[in-house]
């Protein structure tokens, strides 16, 4: 349809011209935190007691440049040293749920009150699943989690924690590692956001409005959840969903679908699933998707039930 190739061009130049620069100052962002050496104080946090470990891992883990399947080698030492899985989990459930990157381009792409709440909900996320975690454990459950084979293969004496190192440009390494990091996040979310805006020009398009309407613009319990549960399938990445949750918004999905779609689609998505299933035995990967689908639902409900008060 030539008419529309047109359209659907200019809107994703016009689109990418303006997440361009929240683009890059996230990507700069995320090359100097792994420069600096940030993932040592995720480290550093599991050192605590269990129920202080719990909270400071669900806060760094929603803080924290990691993605789901880069966070696996410290995850894996961690699990091989003895942490106990409660900290763990708190941090692998919400860690890719938000970091600082995807917090600009959400702000940037949605608006800021939507990424502050994923944010909160990120850090909600984990304390439900790593205090859920901590008592059952105390009944007696998970008590051997991990795939010992598999653990001691990827921790290599990974354990060892050091000092992150604030001042980057004192060590050409560190600097080189910043520009290295910073240039390939550009073109990673320059790929994945032209594809999406692509994406989100055809929907709006060709979906009509009342169909998303009918689908998830209600404010049921049941409209939530079924935006978490097809969250899983059709979830791209972090940063692509956000143009196109942006669209099914405009076209009447609520705020807390959206929210629930977002969240389940990151934590549970195939990456993350195999990620956490390379690590894990049965019945905590089963544990993990269930602890996503739920609170997830659970901060979309809630998100809903604040904006209708409001």
């Amino acid at each position: 349809v030539p008419d529309q190739a047109m359209a659907t061009y200019h809107f994703m130049v016009d689109s990418i011209l303006h997440i361009m620069p929240f683009v890059v100052a996230s990507a700069l962002l995320a090359g100097y935190l792994e420069a600096a050496g940030a993932d040592q104080l995720v480290g550093r946090v599991f050192e605590n007691k269990a129920i202080i470990a719990i909270f400071f891992a669900a806060l760094l883990g929603a803080l924290s440049p990691f993605c789901s399947c880069g966070v696996i080698p410290l995850i894996a030492a961690l699990m091989a040293s003895g942490v106990p899985l409660a900290a763990i989990m708190a941090f692998w459930i919400s860690s890719p749920a938000m970091d600082p990157a995807m917090f600009i381009v959400t702000s940037a792409g949605i608006g800021l009150q939507f990424a502050t709440v994923k944010t909160l909900s990120a850090i909600g996320l984990g304390l439900f699943a790593g205090y859920s975690t901590y008592l059952l454990m105390k009944f007696g459950f998970f008590s051997n989690p991990s795939k010992t084979k598999e653990l001691s293969s990827c921790a290599n004496g990974k354990t060892q924690l050091v000092r992150p190192n604030w001042t980057i440009w004192k060590d050409d390494a560190r600097v080189t590692k910043l520009k290295t990091k910073s240039l390939n996040m550009i073109l990673f979310l320059f790929k994945w956001l032209t594809f999406a805006y692509l994406l989100e020009s055809l929907m709006l398009t060709y979906i009509p409005a009342e169909s998303l309407t009918s689908w998830l613009g209600g404010e049921s319990v049941f409209t939530v959840l079924y935006a978490a549960l097809i969250g899983v399938p059709v979830y791209l990445n972090g940063f692509a969903a956000v143009p196109l949750v942006a669209g099914l918004i405009e076209n009447g999905m609520t705020s807390g679908a959206a929210l629930s779609f977002m969240l389940a689609g990151s934590i549970s998505s195939i990456p993350a699933a195999i990620a956490v299933y390379s690590l894990v035995k049965k019945s905590v990967f089963i544990w993990y998707l269930l602890l996503a689908l739920t609170g997830s639902t659970i901060a979309g409900i809630a998100y809903n039930a604040v904006l209708s008060v409001l």
